[in-house]
């Protein structure tokens, strides 16, 4: 049956929701001042930033939900029973360009099912990328999906025209890759996110003549990893993240709480996760990349190695160590200031900034924006002492949420 294009729209953009790692970061690589369509991070289109500076609004879709390999997390995988699609990559470009033309749009997020092979079907997702930027002169936000079993100098190609590029490790642990992905190996995923890097510590390298190499992807790549279709412990995903970012110089490391899928195998769960362990470890990962806690610290809360889904995990350190508090605020190092509950990083460096014209109070905490509904059992000021009150039994209940009586209608 031959479908429509909104018919394929409808379909491979239902099942690009999947992928999380596609939050753009915004780059001033491009812009359309001097021609061309659209921009990644200028004037000339509607953008909405995030707080940490991410570009949002991107064309999110997959090329194809057909794929021969089998994982068996995967809603695309081989044996699935799903409804399949596949654009042409001339009608992803047409979609691209007229998403975007109606400024609904930023830039494009493609990512991909495994069609015929990894080569070709990289090589349609790079002719995409290719056709917008030279064809049609799109300087918008583009980040592909790379397939790591691919030939090396396709992988190139793609960072060549993306801005950013993403390899999905997906699994924490090499063995559930092994057991839910035969056809994926670890050691490949690995390669590729290595190649990636290099190529990008060569493009900022001048060339023997002096000139500026070509960019490559230079919004970074990241990457996801589905928490809770395994039995990796929260541990285990903070510890493959945080190697990820030291060894592979990843921009982000994005966590998916796994979901139920039809004709699910039996290796996986009957239910999903729950959603705040997905938003602990994105809590928890914050600490790991700005606030100088390491993944021991973090995970080593609970001997079971999964984080207090009931409280936030910079919370469940410090009452777990409140041998540490409370902490002068006058006189405290900026490495303790930021493991304080209810200061992030912006109120640590004003009370640092402050803290140099006089002695800080609890009111000028306040006015600087700390969270006192938290701090104040963990910090001193001269007009403040928390007193026993960091010691006493009910402390955690304090940061409860409050019971409610359930409607009976």
């Amino acid at each position: 049956m031959q479908r429509s294009l909104q018919d394929k729209l409808a379909i491979l953009a239902d099942a690009a929701k999947y992928d999380a790692s596609c939050a753009s970061s915004g780059t001033t690589r491009r812009d359309s001042v001097k021609g061309g369509i659209g921009s990644a991070g200028g004037s000339g289109i509607c953008h909405a930033y995030t707080p940490d500076g991410r570009c949002i609004s991107l064309l999110k879709i997959l090329m194809t939900n057909f794929c021969i390999y089998d994982c068996a997390y995967c809603i695309n995988r081989v044996s699935s029973g799903v409804e399949r699609a596949r654009f042409s990559p001339e009608e992803v470009v047409s979609l691209t360009l007229e998403f975007y033309r109606r400024n609904y749009i930023e830039g494009l997020f493609l990512s991909s099912g495994i069609i015929r092979s990894p080569d070709s079907t990289m090589a349609d997702m790079v002719r995409i990328a290719r056709m917008l930027r030279e064809e049609h002169g799109f300087k918008g936000y583009i980040h592909l999906k790379t397939i790591p079993e691919a030939a090396q100098e396709l992988i190139d190609d793609a960072g060549l025209y993306a801005d950013r590029l993403s390899v999905n490790i997906e699994l924490p642990r090499d063995d559930s890759t092994r057991q839910l992905a035969p056809q994926k190996k670890p050691e490949t995923i690995r390669s590729a996110m290595a190649s990636v890097r290099l190529r990008q510590e060569e493009s900022k390298e001048r060339t023997y003549r002096g000139r500026k190499a070509q960019r490559f992807a230079p919004a970074g790549q990241s990457t996801q990893m589905i928490v809770g279709a395994d039995a990796a412990n929260d541990r285990d995903i903070l510890t493959t993240a945080s190697r990820l970012y030291t060894g592979y110089r990843l921009r982000r490391v994005y966590y998916s709480a796994f979901s139920p899928i039809p004709d699910a195998s039996k290796a996986l769960p009957l239910i999903k996760p729950p959603l705040m362990r997905e938003h602990r470890l994105y809590q928890a990962d914050w600490l790991l990349r700005f606030y100088g806690f390491e993944v021991g610290e973090i995970a080593g809360v609970a001997p079971s190695g999964n984080l207090d889904l009931e409280i936030d995990p910079k919370l469940a350190w410090a009452l777990a160590h409140r041998g540490l508090f409370p902490v002068d605020v006058n006189k405290a190092g900026k490495e303790m200031l930021l493991r304080v509950p209810g200061f992030g990083t912006k109120t640590v460096g004003r009370i640092l900034t402050a803290r140099r014209s006089g002695a800080l109070r609890y009111a000028d905490l306040l006015r600087i924006g700390a969270i006192m509904g938290k701090a104040k059992s963990f910090v001193s000021t001269p007009d403040w002492s928390p007193g026993a009150l960091v010691d006493s039994d009910g402390l955690r209940a304090r940061f409860l949420p409050q019971p409610q009586q359930l409607s009976l209608f």
